[in-house]
């Protein structure tokens, strides 16, 4: 198995561990999530279907590897970029934070197969309003997984196209 392949399992398995965190700050912790929470929450997910889905294909190909690379990417941006707007958010003076939207479960809840993946997009948490995690907003926590995760990616592809 080549190193492009380990790091794609990886970031496969760190995926499922950080879901589970999430999930976990929910229900067990009783953190309620808010609108861009929800968002980076489904980033994650999305990066560990489709690194799971990299890490199945065959990746022999330097094509193989970057188009890999290239869609494992794409939601771990799009969650740094929600994470981002959301300290940018919480940076504000208490009282002028935008509102952030309607919670997805109303947006949602006529959607085919919502009881599915209702429990998914739960919650009615303030954007404005800091969560933290031993001592850091969550928000910055969503940015150093999504960071990590292009970091391992690109650094596996620039390790592996020298081979």
């Amino acid at each position: 198995m080549n190193i492009f392949r380990k790091t794609l399992w990886g970031i496969v398995l760190l995926s499922l561990l950080t879901a589970v965190g999430s999930f976990f700050s929910q229900y067990v912790l009783g953190l309620n999530p808010c609108v861009l929470c929800i968002l980076q929450r489904v980033s994650v997910l999305a990066v560990g279907i489709v690194t799971l889905l990299a890490a199945c294909s065959a990746q022999r190909k330097p094509m193989a590897r970057t188009l890999s690379a290239l869609f494992v990417s794409i939601p771990a941006v799009y969650g740094a970029g929600v994470a981002v707007y959301q300290m940018w958010l919480q940076s504000l003076p208490p009282g002028t934070a935008p509102a952030c939207g309607a919670p997805w479960t109303f947006r949602l809840r006529d959607w085919p197969l919502f009881d599915i993946w209702e429990p998914v997009v739960r919650g009615f948490g303030d954007c404005a309003v800091p969560d933290y995690f031993l001592g850091v907003p969550l928000p910055v926590w969503s940015i150093l997984y999504f960071a990590f995760v292009l970091l391992l990616v690109w650094g596996a592809w620039w390790k592996s196209r020298r081979i």
